[in-house]
This record gives C-alpha cells, structure tokens and sequence, in this order.
C-alpha cells in the first residue's frame, strides 16, 4: 500500500496523452495563449544572443510554430526546423524556411543535424530525463552556438495568501507531477546543468507576466486548469467548484496573484581551438 500523499512522486504519463491533447478542440488556441504571454519576451532574449543571418536553428516542442515563425520573420535566420511529437499545428500554418520534424526527442536516434541555436520552450518540465537531454541538445551546436532552455518556475510559498488561484495553481503542480511526470523544482537549476553541458556564457533570467483579467496569460491558466481538471481535482487539494471560482477570479477586480514565471537560462557551445 503506497501511504505517500497525491501527487508526491511523479507519474509515468506523457504531455499530450492523458492532458493536453493535440486532437482536442481548443488546444491551438490555449498554446497561442501562452505564446501571446511569453513570446516577445523570448524573441528579444533570442535576438540579443544574436539569431540572424545565417542562423539554422532547431525549435525543440514548437507547438503551433508562433517562435518558428517569428525567428523567420524578424531575424531572417537562414531556417528552422521546427519539432514537436505531434505537428499538426506546425504543418497547419507552414511559412517558408520553416521545417517540420515529427520526433519524440527523448529518443536515443534523435539527432536531426547540428545548428547555432537550440531552442527549447516549456519542454524539459515535462520529462523525467531532463538532465540527460540538456546534455544531448548541447552536443546539437556548432562551435558558437547557443542552447535557450526556458521552463516555469513556481513562485508560490507556505507564505502565499490562499486565494482560488494560489489553490487551484497548487492543485495543478501536483495533479501534473502525479499523472504526467510535470516537475518545475529543478528548473532553478538550469544554469548549473548548462555549465555542466559544458557550455560557456552562462545566464538565466525570470520573466513573470502581470495576471490582469482578459490577459493572454489569464486565459491560458484557465484553460489549462480546464483540461488538467481531473488530476487537480484527484489531488484533493481542490474541486471542481474550486476550480470555476478560480477561473472566475482571473477575471475579476478582486484578482491580486502572482503567475508562475518563466525562467529562461542559455548557454555557449565554446568556439574551440583556433589555427
């Protein structure tokens, strides 16, 4: 008989079975949501590592392509390829110098090239070999080249107020871990696990976007509680009531909460010896 509490070990799930399922209407729309939120704030840490010209670059879990697209568009970077375990929603929106791959990249044959940067986003949080695979996507970079990794991070405490969001948040982080294997306690540890990639340049830095009703990033809580609703509620930690007046309280005056953050950590592949 297993005495530990809901959700205190991780589940052996996958993102996109149990939860968040490609073929489930809406999902597109609950991806952008979060790509509403967090993509400018992505594009200019791209931009700043120098994403350009000449760039072939690799977009690890793209989803609908929203980073793919942009890195094209904005910073006519040479192509990207862009891989997701399932890319309908990539392949629904095709853009030239755009590449799809349908790959798990947990795979031990996973090595689709080598490029100047490799870029990950809200990926690694969702597997269990997260270590092992920093270490794999480091070896994907040419000399110079950059890993991005980027991942939530909860910022929430014994201390915070209890409020329907900070419960429903907490019945969220557990369920995932429970059932899908959804883990965000090591991704402070990042920057560690770049520079034991061997990797140079080392840096991270938290983006937390404002909850203000009507937000992108309001919307995509709520519509990720919705479709996480069952293992929320198996934590008991929350019920489905719980949850209604959560997503009620994003949208409310009285909403006064913090969001998870993002924390976005890169590192350099180191150039190697010269002449």
């Amino acid at each position: 008989m297993n005495s530990s509490p809901p959700g205190d070990a991780p589940g052996e799930g996958r993102y996109g079975e149990a939860f968040f399922r490609p073929d489930r209407a809406g999902e597109a729309e609950r991806i952008d949501f979060g790509a509403l939120a967090y993509d400018d704030i992505t594009m200019a840490r791209l931009r700043a590592l120098g994403a350009g010209p000449g760039w072939r670059c690799l977009d690890i879990g793209a989803g609908t392509g929203t980073v793919s697209r942009r890195l094209l568009g904005e910073t006519a970077v040479a192509s990207v390829l862009a891989v997701d375990r399932d890319v309908r929603f990539l392949d629904a929106r095709p853009a030239p110098g755009l590449r799809t791959l349908q790959a798990d990249v947990t795979a031990p044959d996973f090595a689709p090239g080598s490029f100047q940067l490799v870029h990950a986003r809200f990926v690694l949080m969702h597997l269990s070999e997260r270590d092992r695979l920093i270490g794999r996507f480091a070896e994907l970079l040419t000399p110079g080249g950059v890993l991005v990794l980027s991942d939530a991070v909860d910022l929430t405490s014994e201390r915070t107020p209890a409020t329907p969001y900070s419960t429903a948040m907490r019945a969220m982080w557990q369920g995932l871990r429970a059932t899908i294997g959804t883990d965000v306690s090591s991704v402070p540890s990042y920057p560690h696990l770049l520079r034991g990639a061997g990797l140079d340049h080392v840096a991270a830095e938290i983006h937390v976007p404002p909850l203000v009703p009507g937000s992108a990033i309001s919307r995509f809580w709520a519509d990720t509680w919705q479709r996480s609703r069952e293992a929320m509620v198996a934590t008991g930690l929350v019920d489905d009531a719980g949850i209604d007046a959560a997503a009620r309280y994003l949208e409310s005056d009285a909403c006064a909460a913090l969001s998870a953050g993002m924390l976005t950590a890169w590192g350099q592949k180191p150039q190697g010896p010269t002449g």
